[in-house]
């Protein structure tokens, strides 16, 4: 009865106006290319000091679950992710808005994201504490196996060349490397210029890299960015619940991947969705369209991204550790409200957690209404403003977005020295996103293996510390497995074509 009387004071006419706010604030901060979901919530912090416990962290858990979600606007719609948990959005987003189905991107954008953030509310009420302890398991050695991992995901984003793929997480993890040292302060690679001190920021980077290239093309390219399909048909939801209907083991996999996820404390949504989005292609029996267009694509991807919502805030909430960036600001906010973390939070202030739970959950189905209806407007406007007015526009923003970060003109030049140096990379056939991806997980396998190199150096015994652990040993497996799958999996195909082929021979 109690935890009923918290989820009603959820649907308060002060809270439930603060969820529909935030989550209209977020969809569109998110969508602008640059403001993350990270940026959104730090914003508007200071906006809810004066407001109660509960109403404060609705409103910021709101405005976090419409930023996740609104970064699938720019990606579907200008192949240009608004927030960094939405990159792999724009493998099958765009191609499905440039054949004439953005509108139907989208709308599968808002029902994969209602249902991946339901998952992960679900999974924050009820696996809370157990879940908790999975990620206090993780040590700087599964951390540095874990981003391992995430390298080996490249056999299957690789887009073409799988080479060039490894070549271009190379050239991420080079990068990741520049500036100040994670472990031990050495300067590296700065070349004697105070610009380089700060390294390369992630977000400006995946802004030069996804950014810059899509507006050259748009200006060298004399047609239009996105075509009208022959008939309009509004949000086309029904086709839309058919493909997600279809696709619900899709869904309820990748949902699960994003909530796994954001347990372990910094991975966050852009490690969630390409794992995710691994997951689908090599489960579906047409990988091959993947990249070119497949729904499931963006079900996969928006879906686990959004689950990170709700699976963030289980070490949050349990163990005052961030599960995401998001959730740190968010942390700080509780903090200032004078609550610690920890069990308490669900025994002597119970009511404050459980109505920002149910506030959670409120704000993940307004998703579907505000999503469709904000959702629908931004196709129709993206295709009917001309270039002249696209391109500075999107310009301006990346710029403006880029310096918001860090308050930083240096940030501004790598981000246009990356974009132009994405865009000539991938004339050559390099895709920006195993170079955004070695760049992501460079900083997390770099702290991970100095720090397990010193716990083995102090040991005596750097196997037992690299591969003594059973979660180390299950990661690797799964390395292995990511690498060599794709490989078995296109020999089995040779196989049955040959067999196929010689089949007619035999019976002869």
């Amino acid at each position: 009865m109690d935890m009923l009387a918290y989820a009603l004071g959820a649907l308060s006419p002060i809270n439930l106006g603060l969820a529909l706010v935030g989550v209209a604030s977020g969809i569109i901060i998110g969508a602008l290319p640059g403001l993350s979901a990270t940026m959104a919530v730090a914003v508007l912090v200071p906006v809810t000091f004066g407001m109660a416990p509960e109403s404060a962290l609705i409103m910021l858990g709101a405005i976090y679950t419409g930023a996740i979600y609104g970064g699938s606007y720019s990606a579907i719609l200008v192949n240009t992710p608004g927030t960094p948990s939405a990159i792999a959005t724009t493998f099958d987003g765009f191609p499905m808005a440039k054949r004439g189905d953005g509108d139907l991107a989208v709308t599968l954008s808002t029902l994969a994201s209602v249902a991946g953030g339901l998952v992960g509310v679900l999974a924050l009420l009820t696996l809370a504490p157990l879940l908790a302890q999975v990620a206090l398991s993780f040590g700087p050695v599964e951390y540095f196996w874990l981003a391992i991992f995430g390298l080996t995901l490249i056999s299957a984003l690789s887009e073409g060349s799988t080479l060039k793929g490894f070549m271009g997480a190379g050239l991420g993890l080079l990068l990741s490397t520049v500036g100040v040292a994670v472990v031990g302060g050495d300067i590296r690679y700065t070349f004697g210029t105070p610009v380089l001190l700060g390294g390369i920021e992630t977000v400006s980077a995946l802004i030069g890299l996804y950014c810059i290239p899509v507006l050259i093309d748009l200006v060298a390219t004399p047609e239009a960015h996105l075509k009208l399909g022959e008939q309009q048909r509004g949000t086309r939801l029904r086709e839309a619940m058919s493909l997600a209907w279809s696709g619900k083991f899709n869904l309820l996999r990748s949902a699960t991947i994003g909530t796994g996820v954001a347990i372990l404390p910094g991975a966050g949504g852009s490690i969630a969705s390409l794992v995710a989005y691994s997951e689908a292609r090599r489960a579906s029996r047409d990988s091959a369209s993947f990249g070119k267009g497949n729904p499931q694509g963006v079900l996969a991807t928006e879906s686990a991204n959004n689950a990170t919502v709700g699976g963030g805030f289980i070490p949050t909430l349990v163990l005052g550790i961030p599960g995401t960036p998001p959730d740190a600001v968010i942390l700080g906010a509780l903090m200032v409200q004078g609550f610690r973390t920890g069990p308490e939070l669900f025994t002597t202030n119970a009511s404050i957690t459980y109505t920002f739970i149910a506030g959670l959950f409120l704000a993940t189905c307004l998703l579907l209404p505000l999503g469709l209806l904000i959702g629908r407007y931004a196709f129709k406007s993206i295709i009917t403003i001309p270039k002249a007015l696209l391109v500075p526009t999107i310009a301006f923003m990346t710029v403006i977005g880029t310096y918001a970060i860090r308050n930083s003109v240096s940030d501004v030049i790598i981000m246009l020295t990356l974009g132009v140096l994405g865009w000539l990379l991938n004339r050559y056939g390099f895709r920006p996103s195993p170079i955004v991806l070695g760049l992501i997980l460079g900083p997390i396998a770099e702290q991970g293996f100095v720090q397990g190199f010193l716990m083995g150096r102090a040991s005596g015994s750097y196997a037992m510390t690299f591969f003594g652990g059973p979660i180390s040993l299950t990661i690797i497996t799964l390395s292995v497995l990511s690498v060599f799958y794709p490989l078995l999996k296109t020999f089995r195909a040779w196989r049955c074509v040959s067999t196929e082929g010689n089949a007619p021979q035999e019976v002869l």
